[in-house]
């Protein structure tokens, strides 16, 4: 069967927004008005279908980035709707690697917030064009031309409206079309609102002027002959300015801007009408580009049905009815059911099981998928998040996706002993979903340990681990997630050398440890010569480095930012083993380290707080006595300010209660994490020191 949709006609977009924006609303609404769904879902009816797990319904908001495809104007649209909420930030970032452009959306009256501006920064480091989507005009307080010019102020798009308001807040009835030049009004139907659209009043012509003006200023740019027409005041076509705006945003010169309510169903068919005609489909991207594996060499791949197959691999989730759900996002050629495709990321062949067309957590079976489109496959064990799938004979690796390390953890102990064996397989099978989300067993007092982007985060694990996997677990406090470096470059010899009766155990290993650049992460290099060390030995010194790496020597957390590099040894004939190099490697590493200046990271959190301006001396105070720096301060009109500011995570628990009762709880704020920062020198002795004495107490 031959493709429904030609790629011209496929767009594939994500909806991405700060916490309680209208994201899941707006998406629920863009199913009902395409004929995806039948029946409006709303979110604080826990009913939203695109929120489909327990605790997003019971909490009203997204959780996991959730996928769909909806048709309009004969056009495919492959949807997906991610989080808002930053401790999820990773459903956002493996989304926007693989899309081809995204709906900005923003709060009509919290306009441009903390949130807004991550997402934002997502979707610039991956070029993805945008168009935003002012929502809530409905409420008390809503502001468009406020939210325009935050856009433009701290974004820094050029966020040009393709549409403005007709009033505001309660009385909000309406909007008018720049593009076409008329008065866009909402009928109320048994079905649905639907729009009409009718000419403008001279009153509305008159407002609606400067801003057709600036549009028609702003697209002309880029294209020549309607910069002429319009400085030689000819008529200019609709379609003309249709294609001049599409030219400037998928050059992402400008950023053109909607606006409406989703909830009262306003605006969402002029959204649908703008994804459809200035939002690229995959043939109007960069074509994808990659490298052969273990080589430099760059491979192209275009978007076509007739290019070899290359796929890339952005989401791993498990269903109780299929098991592990591979989402790949198709760049050239075809995946069939049944086929054996090649990963070139683990240099392993697998076979398709089945394919899948998503909607939400819903699956429909499909016999392929073309290139443009995005799906589900089972029958990949061993393919994870960022994993390339390809042809073969024409293997291509595409780049992956970086994420985030995860900066608070929670000890998870098995309430009874049938609850040990299934606590660990669930563990593993969540941190194959989430990336953010990792799972270690502390070697010292064999608690399991849990990390990840916050306390949310842990908390809905948690919560899944009890449902979704029926274990009974119980959880300590939430603990910094610190990590350990050293300071100075330092080489060290180490012999391993042990006789029991028959044969003995012996290595010999001389390493060297390199401070490197602050997130640059770890490196082995092997510098032996002549044999002194056989070469199937190495893998097992750079284990047992790692090993040794897990648990830091100084305090007991993971070492990063290390080059480590094996300068020289030897070995016995007899003697020598694999589990005798690894044993020396470790011993070597932890020894060295020592002797490197060792030293404890923190992780260092980015805040936004927004609060009514007599209280920000207070807040910057209390920062201050929290080891922050207030990094300034931006008026968000006249009533509310926001504070930014940099603060290590653990000065930061019990942050919210402080905040609320400092300002009557007419403060709120975001945090996400930033960097890790040493930790100074009097700080870090008591970390050490509680830590191992908590240790302790956990044997």
């Amino acid at each position: 069967m031959d493709r429904k949709y030609p790629l011209s006609r496929v767009r594939n977009i994500g909806i991405m927004a700060h916490i309680d924006a209208g994201k899941t609303t707006c998406t629920e609404r863009v199913l009902y008005y395409t004929g995806r769904t039948h029946k409006l879902g709303e979110v604080h009816d826990g009913a939203a279908t695109m929120d489909f797990m327990v605790q997003e319904q019971e909490r009203g908001i997204t959780i996991m980035s959730a996928a769909t495809t909806c048709v309009w104007r004969d056009h495919q649209i492959n949807v997906i709707d991610t989080p808002g909420h930053v401790d999820f930030t990773v459903e956002v970032e493996r989304s926007l690697r693989i899309l081809d452009g995204a709906i900005g959306l923003f709060c009509a009256v919290g306009g441009v917030e903390p949130q807004s501006e991550t997402v934002w920064r997502q979707a610039e480091k991956y070029h993805v064009p945008r168009i935003c989507f002012v929502n809530k005009m409905d409420r008390v307080g809503a502001d468009f031309f406020s939210v325009l010019k935050q856009i433009r102020e701290i974004l820094g798009a050029n966020a040009v409206p393709l549409a403005i308001p007709i009033r505001e807040g309660a009385e909000f009835e309406g909007i008018i079309d720049l593009v076409q030049m008329c008065h866009v009004r909402y009928v109320e139907d048994p079905k649905g609102t639907y729009p009409v659209d009718e000419p403008l009043t001279d009153e509305l012509k008159e407002y609606a002027e400067p801003w057709r003006k600036n549009l028609i200023e702003a697209v002309a740019e880029v294209d020549e002959a309607l910069f002429d027409k319009y400085c030689a005041d000819q008529p200019i076509d609709v379609e003309e300015v249709r294609a001049a705006i599409r030219k400037a945003t998928e050059s992402q010169l400008i950023c053109p801007v909607l606006c409406g309510s989703a909830f009262r169903n306003k605006g969402i068919q002029r959204l649908l009408d703008a994804v459809i005609d200035y939002l690229p489909s995959p043939l109007d991207v960069p074509p994808a580009e990659g490298t052969l594996p273990d080589e430099d060499t760059v491979v192209v791949r275009h978007a076509s049905d007739e290019e070899p197959f290359s796929a890339l691999a952005f989401k791993v989730a498990t269903d109780k009815h299929v098991g592990k759900l591979i989402y790949v996002r198709v760049y050239s050629g075809i995946l069939e059911s049944g086929s054996y495709v090649y990963n070139s990321t683990k240099g392993k062949q697998q076979r398709i099981g089945r394919l899948f067309r998503m909607h939400a957590n819903h699956q429909e079976i499909v016999e392929r998928l073309y290139t443009g489109e995005i799906g589900a496959a089972i029958g990949l064990p061993d393919t994870v998040t960022g994993d390339t799938l390809c042809a073969e004979a024409q293997p291509v690796v595409l780049e992956s996706i970086d994420f985030p390390a995860p900066v608070i953890s929670v000890a998870v102990k098995p309430q009874s002993r049938g609850d040990r064996d299934k606590l660990m397989t669930a563990l593993m099978k969540l941190a194959e979903e989430d990336p953010t989300f990792t799972v270690r067993v502390d070697k010292e007092t064999e608690d399991t340990i849990i990390s990840g982007m916050g306390e949310l985060h842990l908390d809905i694990i948690v919560d899944r681990l009890r449902r979704e996997f029926s274990v009974g677990v119980d959880s300590g406090a939430p603990e910094v997630a610190y990590r350990e470096t050293c300071t100075r470059v330092v080489e060290h010899e180490e012999r391993y050398k042990k006789q029991s009766g028959g044969h003995g155990q012996f290595a010999h290993v001389i390493i060297k440890l390199e401070p490197q650049e602050p997130g640059v992460g770890y490196e082995f290099v092997n510098e032996v010569k002549g044999g002194n060390i056989p070469k199937e030995y190495i893998p097992a010194i750079e284990k047992g480095v790692k090993d040794a790496m897990e648990e830091g020597p100084k305090a007991g957390y993971p070492v990063v930012d290390l080059k480590v590099t094996l300068v020289d040894g030897s070995y016995h004939e007899v003697d020598s083993s694999e589990m005798a190099f690894r044993l020396c490697g470790s011993m070597a590493f932890k020894a060295a380290f020592l002797k490197g200046g060792p030293q404890l990271l923190e992780p260092v959190m980015r805040l936004a707080i927004t609060t009514p301006p007599d209280y920000s001396g207070s807040i910057t105070g209390n920062l201050c006595g929290r080891r922050g720096r207030v990094m300034g301060m931006e008026a968000m009109g006249e009533k509310i300010q926001v504070v930014k500011a940099l603060a290590p995570l653990s000065n930061l628990f019990g942050y919210t209660s402080e905040l609320r009762n400092m300002t009557q709880g007419r403060a709120g704020f975001n945090m996400q994490f930033e960097f890790y920062e040493p930790v100074p020198n009097a700080i870090a002795e008591e970390v050490v020191i509680k830590r191992k004495k908590l240790r302790e107490e956990r044997r």
